[in-house]
């Protein structure tokens, strides 16, 4: 079955940066992916999405300018760099794929996530 593995969370000063990857394993096709985050006692909000062809990207506005998601279809990678990072980004990230055509900005969009990394950032 589809597996999403993140990894490259951590903590960090406002104004630092953090790289995040996403491995997916089990499938052969390349997918539309997408990252999302939940802070504690929010609901889960999208950052930023990926065509399946790596090219084209969608981001938050609250991201804009400081994300940039990119992807290596072999092996699989997904990537989130985050620069200039706020203490409002603080959050647990998710990757998610198995994406069902609607708004990308959706959590129910997508049937597969990973289990998360947590990335805070202080003031």
């Amino acid at each position: 079955q589809v597996r999403l593995v993140e990894s490259g969370g951590g903590s960090v000063q406002a104004g630092g940066s953090l790289s995040l990857s996403c491995v997916a394993s089990g499938y052969s096709v390349n997918k539309h992916m997408a990252w999302f985050r939940q802070a504690a006692g929010k609901e889960r909000e999208a950052v930023a999405f990926s065509f399946q062809n790596g090219v084209t990207a969608f981001y938050a506005e609250s991201v804009k300018g400081r994300f940039s998601i990119s992807r290596d279809n072999a092996p699989n990678t997904m990537y989130l760099q985050m620069n200039s990072l706020k203490p409002e980004d603080t959050a647990m990230y998710y990757c998610a794929t198995d994406y069902v055509p609607g708004s990308w900005t959706t959590a129910r969009s997508f049937r597969t996530w990973g289990q998360g990394t947590q990335v805070t950032v202080s003031s």
